[in-house]
């Protein structure tokens, strides 16, 4: 009786976490799948208002969002915001507002779809820049397959061809950006807890963004409110659908899942903004993610054996 008994709890073990990781995976496509659409509302929007504006708009309610969901965490906002890096926190709102800010200003002058095809080199970058600012060793397959990333973004931008314009140089600059937050989030989540990044994150940002962002106030059109309360509400609820994916999976399961944006925001670049898709467009973006979805597979593996220099960093 006591076999049988503990093995109808393990089967209800296994169910739940089953069922666990189903909720996450569904949760992740969610996030995924707003996060396109937040970037169809941000291209519309920055194409008519200010980016600066629009992003210090969107931030207000994904800040909103935060506080409240702080406020009901074990120690309240006080016990949120208490970091052990503090100016390392308030310096990952700021570059993350920034480098947002100069996101819709590309997708304002450029394709929707080629902006965020490059801006799928920022795993790659940050493979990188994890060697200098966290002692991590990138062995020789990780190194080819940024290469090969980096040849793909250079066939995205076609420096040489005709339609080749400067703006494309605005969604690599935000994958640099957005590298090195991503690196300075890996340094501060070795004592700090995932919430307190991410409300740093929200009013941190928030707060940096209102500094200036009332000097680009612009009357918002009667007929654009839907689209700026879209927006607000897409930055909320994708940020709560990442949060309850990342409570069911590791990283791992939900990061190779991200790159189906591309997919989402191609669909969303021809059918609403007229966008064509050239060929070298497509065979770089292919490229590019080839390369993520490798470093991202590799990484785990690296780690196993590098422990001791990942520990040696010069960010505590």
């Amino acid at each position: 009786m006591r076999g049988a008994s503990r093995d109808v709890k393990a089967e209800g073990r296994a169910i739940f976490k089953d069922s666990k990781k189903v909720s996450g995976y569904a949760f992740t496509l969610l996030a995924v799948f707003i996060f396109a659409v937040q970037d169809g509302f941000s291209k519309y929007l920055g194409e008519r208002y200010s980016p600066i504006f629009i992003t210090m708009i969107r931030y207000w309610v994904f800040a909103a969002f935060v506080i409240l969901l702080s406020s009901r965490r074990p120690g309240g906002l006080r016990g949120v915001a208490t970091t052990k890096h503090p100016a390392l926190q308030i310096m990952r709102g700021v570059l993350l507002v920034a480098e947002i800010a100069i996101f819709v200003y590309g997708l304002a002058h450029t394709g929707l779809a080629i902006t965020q095809a490059i801006f799928q080199a920022s795993p790659l970058i940050v493979t990188v820049l994890s060697i200098p600012f966290l002692g991590e060793h990138v062995g020789w397959r990780r190194w080819l397959a940024v290469l090969a990333g980096l040849l793909g973004v250079l066939l995205i931008i076609n420096p040489t061809g005709s339609q080749f314009s400067a703006y494309l140089l605005l969604p690599l600059t935000c994958a640099f950006m957005f590298a090195t937050y991503s690196i300075a989030t890996r340094a501060v989540s070795r004592q700090d807890q995932a919430f307190t990044s991410l409300f740093y994150t929200a009013v941190g940002g928030a707060i940096a963004i209102s500094l200036i962002g009332p000097f680009y106030w612009t009357p918002i059109a009667q007929a654009d409110w839907p689209f700026v309360a879209a927006l607000g509400l897409c930055g909320a609820v994708s940020h709560y659908s990442l949060i309850r994916a990342y409570d069911s999976l590791q990283a791992s399961d939900v990061q190779p899942l991200t790159y189906l944006q591309l997919v989402v925001g191609a669909v969303i670049a021809v059918a609403f903004f007229g966008e064509t898709l050239s060929w070298n467009m497509l065979l770089g973006a292919t490229i590019v993610v080839g390369a993520g979805l490798f470093t991202m597979w590799r990484e785990p593996r690296a780690h196993s054996k590098n422990e001791p220099a990942s520990r040696s960093g010069i960010m505590p």
